[in-house]
């Protein structure tokens, strides 16, 4: 059972052997906008949406815990909950990984300690899309919230922890070592909590979880919730999930993800590639033996041009649509897009940066607009591309894909023409649950290796 919670939904999708769905549900979770900088999620919604989804997933294909070998946790990364260790309440709703609100302040200890110093302990940079300054943020602006957390009575957790401290009553506060390097407190050489980083944001230690292999049983759920105890057996926060469902085991493998924001990782192997193009060097997972290294980059504003175009400006009805307004036209009649509604990602990482289309003329129509918002998808992508390209010395000739946005065969082909290469589509858009799912079956023996997963597909 793969739990894949998500920006916008909690998914649960149960896959047999071959790595086909057995099961799948999915719940919507409400986004929270309370000023222009800000995205908040509730952490109670996320947990209800979470657990409902499974034992809808579980109901749908007759099974019960038992016939579960284990559950796979996969998560937005870097959305902040801080929660109350004896009460379990957070004292804050969860502040997402889009949120803006602590850009100033990155900014400032950006100037006060150079990018470099963060790049080296923990290969990202100070910014507000991970998850350090919005602990400090919660300490410092929620009432009592500092003094609860040096007094220890406070929990730190990125999604996975949130819903694993809950899933087990409360018995195991962990992270894996890919959701802890995203949050500019994790050393990713040295593999544990950096002292300096945790004193300069002012964050207790004790605040912090255990951090686990990605790939190992970790604790069972609590009796209640499922009718009985499930193993949890694998955590990745969700763009390392899809690296691994998608196979890319070998070093220089990469894949891009088309989700609300899009995701380019390349695997490095056990070596941290340092980059000089505007990329994070990241970890990709564990399996307790060995820690995969990945070179990121992020585009913050992906898939979610699309729902804009749907939602607020009402373009169409459907999603899909996309594809036949862009096809429509031959171009985009001089119409070019920048969707950056909460900043630009990598390689600029302009926090500041808002949305913009130029170009604009009396000829400009709705077909050309809706194809420029694809458009700028792809061309954020390829600025990673060629940044990735840069940092690692290879040619990436070839890309997977997966990810909501990737079944649009317009945004395919024209990312594959302007970065001029073999974009290969997952065999499920599932993927990121697939690699929960693969990382927990690893642990309980459901696979017996990489090479079993691959020659199961």
């Amino acid at each position: 059972m793969s739990m894949d919670q998500g920006t916008t939904s909690s998914r649960t999708i149960i896959f047999d052997r071959e790595g086909g769905i057995v099961a799948k549900a999915q719940k919507e979770i409400t986004q929270y906008y309370p000023a222009e900088d800000r995205v908040e999620h509730d952490p109670y919604e996320i947990l209800a949406s979470q657990i409902s989804s499974a034992k809808e997933a579980m109901s749908m294909a007759g099974l019960t815990c038992a016939d579960i070998c284990g559950i796979g946790v996969t998560n937005q990364r870097e959305t902040t909950v801080v929660w109350d260790s004896k009460t379990g309440d957070p004292v804050y709703p969860a502040i997402v990984w889009q949120d803006r609100r602590t850009a100033g302040y990155c900014s400032r200890l950006t100037a006060e300690k150079g990018d470099g110093y963060f790049r080296e302990k923990t290969g990202l940079i100070a910014d507000p899309y991970f998850s350090a300054s919005k602990i400090a943020w919660i300490l410092d602006n929620v009432p009592d919230a500092r003094e609860d957390a040096e007094a220890g009575k406070l929990l730190f957790g990125t999604v996975d922890s949130w819903l694993i401290w809950k899933l087990t009553g409360g018995a195991r506060h962990v992270t894996d070592y890919s959701n802890a390097a995203r949050t500019l407190l994790f050393d990713i050489a040295a593999l544990d909590w950096d002292s300096e980083l945790l004193a300069l944001f002012g964050i207790p230690k004790s605040m912090m979880p255990e951090v686990v292999p990605s790939s190992g049983i970790v604790g069972e759920t609590a009796e209640g919730i499922f009718g009985g105890r499930i193993k949890i057996a694998g955590i990745a926060g969700d763009q390392q999930a899809s690296l691994f469902g998608l196979c890319c085991f070998g070093e220089g493998d990469a894949k891009i993800t088309y989700g609300t924001g899009c995701f380019m990782l390349m695997n490095t192997g056990h070596r941290v590639l340092r980059s000089s193009g505007g990329l994070i060097s990241t970890i990709a997972w564990s399996d307790g033996k060995d820690v995969t290294y990945a070179l990121e980059g992020s585009v913050f504003i992906g898939g979610a041009v699309v729902q804009w175009l749907r939602d607020e400006v009402r373009f169409f009805d459907e999603a899909a649509e996309s594809e036949g307004f862009a096809e429509s036209v031959a171009d985009t009649n001089g119409v070019y897009m920048v969707p950056a509604f909460t900043g630009l990602g990598a390689p600029y990482w302009d926090a500041n940066a808002r949305g913009a289309v130029f170009g604009l003329t009396r000829g400009a129509r709705r077909e050309h607009l809706i194809r420029a918002a694809l458009e700028s998808i792809a061309y954020q992508n390829n600025d990673l591309i060629e940044a990735m390209r840069n940092d690692s010395g290879l040619p990436i000739s070839s890309l997977k894909a997966d990810g909501g946005a990737s079944e649009n065969n317009f945004l395919m082909q024209f990312q594959a023409d302007i970065s001029e290469a073999q974009v290969e589509r997952g065999r499920l858009v599932e993927t990121t649950a697939l690699g929960a799912a693969y990382l927990a079956g690893l642990a309980v023996s459901y696979w017996n290796g990489k090479d079993d997963i691959v020659a199961s597909r």
